[in-house]
């Protein structure tokens, strides 16, 4: 991946084509004067989106922010877990707060009592400061990000009792949560100067949100036959709102139209290649927004380079590497589903995973042995390779196309570079200092260590895995940092860290997810909270006020996250348990089920047994030298044509990682994505550039909004009352024998049997 002057040629000669100016006249003093423009960000997205004025004196820190963005927090957190669970799951994001807050922080405004109280003491206040402010609006959103995030220490909790069948107390539960979310703060501070200060970490989501907020309180006049972007947003939510009780409800086939399966009902083969949910996608296309952001992201916010290099890795792997493996029958691939995450005897049968575990809860050596190798479908091993050498890419990447602005600013020249207007105007306030997030890295590392061996019994991870874990969550934040800030996409490091525990403590399931969590969680959370600190620094949010919200909205939103949790387990029948569950069952937690799967191969039979020389894809290692040398071929191929600049925009880890998400992503989810970015990021951002300025983060912010909206209110409608629409438009995709095998003599319940 190019650097933002790499992507946009030299900063001395890029002026005369480049946008410099903000898109609207600051109106609140202090102004930046036109020196200060000049100076507006490198990144032509942000210049073209980021307002450059400030006004310091206006209140942040006031009791509307506290109660509406707690509610809002708590709020988010409740729908997330809910929604996490389901057969599509859905993530309500932090837009949907910062509509809502609008009209309630108005209201606060007009009628709280303007009386201060202790007036002319040190702890003087009121609840309310004057209008409800663009600032305040900005803080609550930031606090409401922390209810928007993921809490993956609940999938810890959710495969020990419900996969597992093991107690866990919520006590213990509520540790580990807290623990794991808490460690990112420890991260984000110590890479805050890498990651928020410097103009090239743009963080392309926040340009949603920044377009919102300005959509929603700066007064726009409406010209003749146009709409103003704040009737843009409003009639763009109404119709994603109302659009979305087809495939939230009426018609769920919208999810994925697979036209293939359709013209081929009785061929296997077919149904494999068209299936946008259990095979390739050939075809494909989903008319759900709830669909085509659920993995990736809005594809509105990704920047085109990006989205080129998702869309040639989806491609290679999707269409050329996984259909040759299946019909080469490499890995006994035609014994299994062409695309799966399940866990399979020799003969295509689900495996016991409960038939290796002793009364201990550990492996079964004999057992193993009897019931035979377990095999994972060629697609989901081949993942697990791509998984490898996104690793190894990212740090060779990082090194070689920025190693040298880290080591600029690892010896503090960040001080003597060049800033953007927004880095300079954030310079007045007072800055977090590092010792805090030192501090709390440290005791919550100290915490870490005493849950995990006081509650060993049910954890299993000594405190030596503590302190390992940390030390590669610390190792690798910087470069995903980098790619998340610059690309909108990140490597996940779940694959390493549950490689490394699977050698080094064999057959101790619990302990390699526990490990997974607190090696992989922190730099994610690290991630939201570098975000949210760039969002603070757009909108010139004080960074003191920033962390105070962001370390409340964590302990509400893990509070919260697990107690839905903890009620879903407890109100529905066999929940997550395919088998059982009813075939119109949304509940099928298809996070949950890869996250189980991950630790019955990792954790309990350990990778020697699978990717080791015990096991059937020890070629798979190899993919860590590969990823390693790919960015190298990048860079001399650079090198050798200076003269080609498409090269600069070949970014390895996002090419290769770009089918990361899958499983449980499917190909649906990612064909409908790359036709919309690649409309949104390339078509409409070159040839119609004033519209994609004013209209795309709104729209992409508004179908969200909408979509959040009605899921919520066809649950409350509909979902507690169990009310469901049995007729063909809402079979999911259709293609029922897309998932059965094509080995001869293999025979699976519902497929036919080939010979």
């Amino acid at each position: 991946m190019a650097s933002v002057r790499q992507e946009h040629g030299e900063e001395d000669g890029r002026h005369g084509s480049e946008i410099t100016s903000p898109l609207l006249e600051p109106s609140a003093p202090p102004l930046a004067s036109p020196e200060e423009w000049e100076e507006n960000s490198p990144v032509e997205q942000v210049a073209l989106t980021v307002p450059v004025g400030d006004d310091p004196e206006t209140p942040v820190l006031t009791f509307r922010m506290w109660v509406l963005g707690a509610a809002s927090c708590a709020a988010l957190s409740f729908l997330n877990a809910f929604f996490g669970y389901r057969k599509e799951p859905l993530t309500i994001t932090a837009v949907s707060a910062q509509i809502a807050v609008l009209p309630a922080g108005r209201l606060m405004a007009a009628a709280l009592p303007e009386r201060a109280f202790f007036r002319g003491r040190p702890w003087e206040f009121t609840l309310n400061p004057g209008p409800f402010n663009v600032k305040e609006h900005v803080l609550i959103t930031i606090f409401a990000n922390a209810g928007a995030g993921t809490v993956f220490g609940a999938n810890v909790v959710t495969s020990v009792r419900v996969f597992y069948g093991q107690h866990m107390s919520f006590f213990v539960a509520l540790l580990i949560i807290f623990t794991s979310q808490v460690l990112g703060f420890g991260w984000a501070g110590i890479f805050r100067r890498y990651l928020v200060e410097p103009a090239a970490m743009w963080w392309p989501s926040n340009l949603v949100q920044v377009s919102i907020f300005r959509a929603l309180h700066e007064k726009e006049p409406r010209k003749k036959g146009s709409l103003t972007r704040n009737q843009f947003f409003l009639v763009a939510f109404i119709c994603s709102f109302a659009y979305y009780i087809f495939p939230g409800y009426l018609f769920q086939m919208l999810t994925s139209l697979s036209w293939i399966c359709w013209m081929f009902p009785n061929s296997v083969i077919a149904q494999q290649l068209g299936s946008g949910l259990h095979g390739l996608g050939i075809g494909a296309i989903g008319l759900d927004w709830s669909s085509i952001s659920s993995y990736l992201g809005s594809p509105l916010a990704s920047p085109w380079f990006a989205t080129a290099n998702i869309a040639a890795g989806f491609f290679i792997v999707m269409y050329i590497i996984t259909p040759i493996n299946y019909w080469f029958n490499v890995y006994k691939a035609r014994n299994f589903p062409v695309y799966s995450d399940g866990l399979y005897t020799v003969t295509g049968q689900k495996y016991n995973i409960s038939s290796i575990m002793d009364s201990q809860f550990h492996f079964d050596t004999n057992a193993y042995e009897k019931n035979g190798p377990l095999y994972i479908s060629t697609f989901f091993a081949f993942s697990y390779g791509l998984g490898f050498a996104c690793l190894t890419a990212t740090i060779s990447h990082v090194l070689l196309f920025h190693g040298s602005e880290i080591w600029q600013l690892s010896k503090s020249a960040f001080q003597e570079k060049k800033m953007d207007i927004h880095t300079k105007l954030m310079r007045r306030y007072k800055q977090v200092p590092e010792w805090w997030f030192i501090c709390i890295l440290v005791a919550s590392v100290a915490i870490t260590i005493f849950t995990c061996e006081y509650y060993i019994e049910q954890l299993q991870l000594p405190w030596w895995g503590v302190l390992l874990a940390c030390a590669i969550a610390i190792f690798y934040t910087l470069p995903i940092g980098i790619i998340k800030a610059t690309t909108n996409q990140a490597p996940g490091l779940n694959i390493i860290t549950e490689y490394i525990m699977g050698y080094l403590y064999p057959g101790r399931p619990i302990a390699n997810i526990c490990f997974k969590v607190y090696g992989y969680a922190g730099p994610c959370q690290a991630q939201e909270f570098l975000q949210d600190f760039k969002l603070g620094h757009y909108m010139k949010i004080p960074p003191r006020t920033m962390f105070m919200a962001q370390v409340a909205g964590t302990l509400i939103a893990g509070f919260v996250y697990l107690g839905t949790t903890w009620w879903l387990m407890a109100t529905i029948p066999d929940m997550c348990n395919t088998e059982l569950l009813p075939a119109d069952s949304p509940w099928t937690c298809p996070y949950d089920h890869v996250f189980y799967d991950a630790s019955v191969i990792w954790g309990l039979i350990g990778p020697r047994r699978i990717f080791g020389d015990l096991g059937t894809y020890s070629a798979v290692n190899w993919f860590f030298l590969g990823g390693a040398i790919a960015p190298l071929l990048v860079w001399f191929a650079h090198k050798a044509f200076p003269a080609q600049k498409w090269i600069l925009h070949v970014n390895v880890p996002v090419l290769i990682g770009a089918t990361s998400l899958m499983p449980p992503g499917t190909a649906v989810n990612y064909t409908t994505w790359i036709l919309i970015a690649f409309l949104s990021g390339y078509v409409v951002y070159k040839h119609r550039r004033d519209w994609w300025e004013r209209h795309n983060y709104l729209l992409s912010g508004a179908l969200d909004a909408g979509l959040a909206f009605m899921a919520v209110l066809l649950y409350l409608c509909l979902g507690l009352e169990n009310k469901t629409l049995n007729w063909w438009g809402n079979d999911l995709d259709g293609c029922p024998l897309a998932s059965c095998p094509t080995a001869k003599g293999i025979t699976v319940h519902g497929c036919p049997v080939h010979n």
